[in-house]
């Protein structure tokens, strides 16, 4: 799949005749590398091109042939005065600023201009930054030089072959040359490179912009122009035949499930705890200092007496801080309003628990209260506080009274004087599997129903932080809750890890789904705004093998015997006694693909098969479809024989409508494909009926060519209203309600009609209008467990579909599961409909405008 863009670029206008030229084409023209200066906004590298140097035609505008990939959206990710370089043996070279303040610059190269390879970001001496970089020839090698304006003007270089990077050098300002120049462009004056080239490279570029441009086109068809699209159409008649003797194996793992803890999907959400900040952990670094409300105690408020916080002598020191309630006169009252409330049920019982110390020494009485925001009681349980001034783990049951959705907790002291809390709790016994710190049933449920095959977890983003500091430590995720280290969320709030790896795979356990966990390739987030240069903070080797033994470590804890190993007793310890099976393991998610992500990812891929062959590891190939990060992350799965690859992409439906033979092109005796993030997005990101079936429209698809592609998980999966940072996702919920959307009831369907084994079939249409046949998909499997036959339909058309199933074997008077969803394309709340009906061979049914078909069949 190396260049397959370029590939794809060459096949489009073979086919269109555009690459043919005519016979008095110029041998040479000149070509202008520049990226427009739009203030914060993200460009690229562009290009002009011109036959005489002076008056210049831009190849776009507004396209771009590579990006800077460094640092985070938004303050990131620019490319200031880029320098193109024509160097040896026909490699473009390319260097520019990333910014006016790191001392960092970035690298690319490429040979036809069009697909670009990895990019570097070396780091200059400290304290300095990088102004207008540019190459020169050095002895067989290259001179990089630039400016530094950070103090006083200095001029540094090094010299390269672009592969190491040597400490770099003050020279004299008289070396740093500055060969840009100046071209109008569309009437504006921009500063680059200008270079006389083969006019076949003007060619492909061209090519490459008008090949983007009608993919756009194709790409951001929707619904909404359906009826220009389509007026007029009748509706279409299909013929579908299955073909029994060309079926093939598939993957029984295909639907599977992907949790991150994004939208406050974790604490506030699946993880069942009605206490918010009950660690007093939360700091203004979770939210970057960007929210001054945001603290130690936030989510508390004092009821009498006064809230300080403290961290002498600690709980532990994972834990550091606690809370310090006083008053002299009276009995202080600490108030937590969870979760914006707390939601209790009439009837139900709730663990409450605390940490406790008085430092008198003295014994007390704490009292747990739910009340209303009329100050009503909802329920109370007290509890003496033993005499000492160590810590004290007390717990107590409150039985709710009335059923109310914002209630507040109050932990009422029973005398004068100070008391300290930490660890303060507040816990349904009603939890999915009735699990002690376990997860919120109705949420737990809602996924359960769903019956994925696998749950990869704990996240993407999340998993490998923003920053090395912040990489997520499995380690720190298990025992006792008050000794796991909690962490700023990249997504910029507070995870406790009360929701950590042991919960994680006892979910996975009670699903009957393959745990997937997926660990940090020894470097951080691409997009991490902390640490510096990018994902250049990887893991400094000389750390690499600590880290290495910790994915060890996690294999051991999960799969070790219980008595005989380290970590499967530490397992056992925590209520485990048996195995939870892992066998895969997921290493990076999206990363920038550079030479440190390759030799540390290299390194763990080795360690792991070198003591754990049976584990199957899951690489990346960054966070699109195509790509430099697509092509090199592939590169790298081939050489070292990977088993599956983590591929990402979030498109519109046109993507889908227009790229059903995109997994068909795959090497079938290549690493396996996990499609481990996707979803359909349109305009203002709805979760809705047109998104939805476009995503079973790639589901089809996807089981057609469930030989090489063995897993897929939809992203994200759950949002909290009012607190999300990503949209659309698959599940929306408050605090007592569960919404489900049009794309969980695709996701639902198939996953609760899986099959092994996939039977092509012939299909005969009434219209030969391209664009009606490819909004009109079907699969059939089977299910050989089961032994029933699954035919699905999709109808992304806006009038009916008539389709006629020429199922053999199938008796007159058998009966079916038929199960629709259909509707008006914008509608966010459509549900399917489910009935049985009566089955001849053949069948003729009707889909619907804009509609999914299953029907289900016992053979």
């Amino acid at each position: 799949m190396k260049r397959l863009f370029a590939l794809m670029v060459l096949c489009f206008f073979a086919a269109t005749g555009k690459a043919q030229q005519p016979a008095n084409r110029p041998d040479s023209a000149y070509i202008f590398a520049y990226s427009p200066e739009k203030g914060n906004s993200r460009t690229g590298l562009a290009f002009a091109w011109s036959n005489d140097g002076y008056s210049w035609h831009p190849i776009g505008p507004e396209h771009y042939f590579v990006y800077s990939d460094y640092g985070t959206w938004g303050a990131q990710k620019r490319m200031l005065k880029p320098f193109l370089y024509a160097g040896d043996a026909g490699t473009w070279h390319l260097v520019w600023s990333l910014n006016a303040n790191e001392n960092v610059f970035a690298h690319a190269a490429s040979t036809d201009l069009v697909y670009w390879g990895r990019q570097s970001y070396p780091q200059t001496p400290a304290g300095s930054n990088v102004i207008e970089p540019v190459i020169s020839p050095s002895n067989g090698k290259y001179a990089v030089t630039w400016q530094s304006n950070t103090s006083t003007s200095q001029v540094f270089s090094l010299v390269t072959d672009f592969k190491t990077f040597p400490t770099a050098q003050k020279v004299s300002a008289g070396q740093h040359l500055n060969k840009r120049t100046e071209a109008t462009i569309l009437g504006q004056r921009q500063t680059g490179t200008a270079h006389k080239v083969a006019f076949s490279l003007v060619e492909g570029l061209l090519n490459a912009q008008k090949y983007a441009q009608h993919q756009s086109a194709l790409l951001a068809e929707s619904a909404a122009t359906d009826v220009q699209r389509f007026a007029g159409l009748k509706p279409v008649d299909v013929v579908l035949t299955p073909v029994p003797g060309r079926s093939k194996k598939i993957s029984d793992l295909l639907i599977g499930a992907f949790f991150e803890d994004i939208n406050y999907a974790a604490d506030g959400g699946l993880y069942a705890e009605l206490v918010q900040n009950r660690d007093f952990e939360y700091h203004p670094a979770d939210k970057k200092y960007q929210d001054k409300n945001w603290n130690h105690q936030t989510a508390w408020r004092v009821g009498l007496g006064n809230l300080s916080i403290d961290s002498v002598s600690p709980i532990h020191p994972n834990n550091p801080h606690y809370a310090v309630l006083n008053d002299d006169l009276g009995n202080p009252v600490l108030i937590n309003e969870g979760f914006r409330g707390i939601a209790v049920k009439a009837g139900e019982q709730y663990d409450c628990s605390a940490f406790v110390r008085i430092p008198s020494g003295k014994a007390g009485q704490i009292t747990w209260r739910l009340s209303d925001k009329n100050g009503n009681t909802l329920g109370a349980a007290s509890i003496k506080v033993p005499a000492g001034t160590s810590w004290k783990k007390l717990s107590a049951v409150i039985t709710a009274n009335a059923t109310v959705a914002d209630a507040s907790l109050e932990l009422v002291a029973g005398q004068k004087g100070s008391i300290h809390f930490d660890m303060v709790s507040l816990f349904p016994q009603k939890t999915f599997k009735n699990r002690k710190n376990g997860l919120r049933a109705d949420l737990a449920q809602a996924l359960a129903d769903m019956k994925p095959k696998f749950l990869r977890f704990p996240g993407g983003c999340v998993a490998h932080g923003d920053g090395i500091a912040n990489i997520y430590r499995w380690k720190t995720t298990i025992g006792p809750l008050e000794t796991r280290k909690p962490m700023r969320n990249l997504w910029n709030y507070h995870q406790t890890t009360g929701l950590g790896y042991y919960e994680y795979f006892q979910f996975c356990e009670d699903m009957g789904a393959e745990p997937l966990p997926v660990l940090a390739a020894g470097v951080p987030c691409q997009n991490s705004s902390d640490g510096g240069a990018g994902q250049q903070c990887g893991i400094p080797m000389a750390d690499m093998d600590e880290y290495v033994q910790d994915i060890l470590d996690l294999i051991e804890w999960a799969n070790g015997d219980a008595k005989t190993t380290h970590w499967g007793r530490i397992r056992a310890a925590s209520g485990h006694p048996k195995s939870f099976n892992l066998k895969y393991i997921g290493i990076g998610n999206e990363d920038l693909i550079t030479d440190i992500f390759e030799e540390r990812f290299t390194m763990i891929f080795n360690a792991i098969k070198k003591k754990h062959p049976e584990i199957k590891v899951v690489g990346t190939s960054g966070p699109f479809y195509e790509g430099t990060d697509y092509v090199e992350g592939w590169g790298i799965a081939r050489k070292l024989g990977v088993d599956l690859i983590d591929e990402h992409y979030y498109v519109s439906p046109g993507w889908f409508i227009h790229n059903q033979d995109y997994y068909d092109k795959y090497d079938r005796n290549g690493s396996k494909v996990y499609l481990g993030e996707y979803a359909s997005h349109l305009p203002g990101r709805p979760n809705n009926l047109e998104t939805a079936l476009s995503e079973a429209l790639h589901l089809n698809n996807l089981e057609r060519n469930g030989d090489v592609v063995a897993m897929t998980s939809y992203a994200p999966l759950f949002a909290k209203e009012g607190a999300t940072q990503w949209n659309p996702d698959l599940i929306y919920f408050n605090n007592t309600e569960v919404k489900l959307t049009p794309g969980y009831y695709v996701q639902h369907l198939y996953g609760n009609t899986p099959g092994d084994e996939y039977i092509p079939a012939d299909l005969q249409y009434s219209s030969n209008d391209a664009g009606v046949i490819k909004r009109v998909s079907t699969s059939i499997v089977k299910n050989t467990k089961t032994n029933e036959l699954i035919v699905r339909a999709v109808n992304l058309l806006p009038v009916n579909t008539n389709i006629r199933l020429n199922l053999d074997g199938v008796s007159g008077n058998q009966k079916a599961q038929k199960t629709v969803l259909s509707g008006n394309p914008a509608d966010r709340k459509a549900k399917p409909v489910t009935g049985e009906i009566q089955l001849k061979a053949n069948t003729r049914e009707i889909l619907p405008p804009y509609s999914l078909t299953v029907w289900r069949i016992r053979l």
